[in-house]
């Protein structure tokens, strides 16, 4: 499966291939949000297409990353089980928590829970 714009709670989502390249730079973020031009306002991606220093918050890479797509205006969504990562880093933790307290950045276990949180977001609109 590739990268495919999909429209998932009335919103129009890129949901990004599992096996699909890693996002490892700011450019590989910059290319996802590239992909959207006009026709996505969410990007999904799975949580094992980032690279492990994304989770790793002393590199930077999350809030670089996060930021790109603030700047952007789009939302980014994290998705599936990111448990190990959630263990070793309470910092993480927190991040993870305000987050998903955002209208910006979603850390979500999976598509469904992502339809979910749309349908929450466009009926507090």
């Amino acid at each position: 499966m590739a990268d495919v714009v999909q429209e998932r709670a009335g919103l129009q989502v890129l949901v990004c291939d599992p096996d699909g390249p890693t996002v490892a730079t700011e450019q590989d973020a910059l290319d996802l949000i590239g992909a959207t031009f006009l026709s996505a306002e969410i990007v999904a991606v799975p949580a094992q297409r980032l690279d492990p220093k994304f989770f790793e918050l002393g590199t930077r890479f999350a809030g670089e990353v996060m930021q790109k797509f603030v700047n952007y205006k789009l939302r980014l969504a994290i998705i599936g089980d990111i448990s190990d990562h959630l263990q070793a880093s309470s910092a993480l933790r927190a991040l993870v928590h305000e987050s998903n307290q955002s209208d910006h950045v979603w850390f979500l276990a999976d598509l469904d829970a992502l339809d979910e949180r749309i349908r929450q977001v466009s009926g507090a609109r």
